[in-house]
């Protein structure tokens, strides 16, 4: 449903949601879920340094706020819109929240699990495969990465 054109919008306020990660040192993904109408109903950015929690994947935190929003686990016809490619544990939340599409910017080959490195989201084996719309802003959205990784891993000086 629709062209990655049309999510462009929905893209730079993800972007805007990965920005503000950097201000506690986390890598910048930002996240957010859509209703069904294209209303945010969750939003989220990495926050494993700032809550010292493994799970504060950008994903996994606004896929909490919209199932708290809409008082039920089921994202029914709901869109996950996310900077990064997810990775298993957040594809995995993704599948189990019944979201009906995923939406994102930048592959991740080292860990992406919504085709690049595993496919998660479309394993047959599964009860609930959402749609997945790759590469919307990619260029953006990975040179956000690269920008937050090049000054965290350069030698001082």
């Amino acid at each position: 449903m629709g062209s990655p054109g049309s999510w462009d919008s929905a893209m730079h306020l993800a972007l805007e949601e990965a920005r503000a990660a950097t201000s506690t040192y986390d890598v910048p993904v930002g996240a957010l879920v859509l209703d069904p109408a294209g209303g945010v109903i969750g939003r989220g950015h990495n926050a494993r340094e700032a809550c010292a929690d493994p799970t504060a994947h950008a994903e996994m935190l606004a896929l909490r706020e919209a199932a708290g929003s809409l008082g039920q686990w089921r994202l029914d016809g709901c869109t996950l819109v996310v900077t990064l490619e997810p990775c298993t544990m957040c594809a995995g939340a993704a599948v189990l929240s019944r979201v009906q599409r995923i939406v994102f910017g930048a592959f991740d080959p080292k860990a992406g699990a919504a085709g690049s490195l595993w496919d998660v989201v479309r394993d047959r084996r599964l009860n609930h495969r959402p749609e997945v719309l790759a590469g919307v802003l990619a260029d953006e959205c990975g040179a956000l990465l690269q920008e937050f990784f090049v000054g965290h891993r350069d030698p001082p000086g």
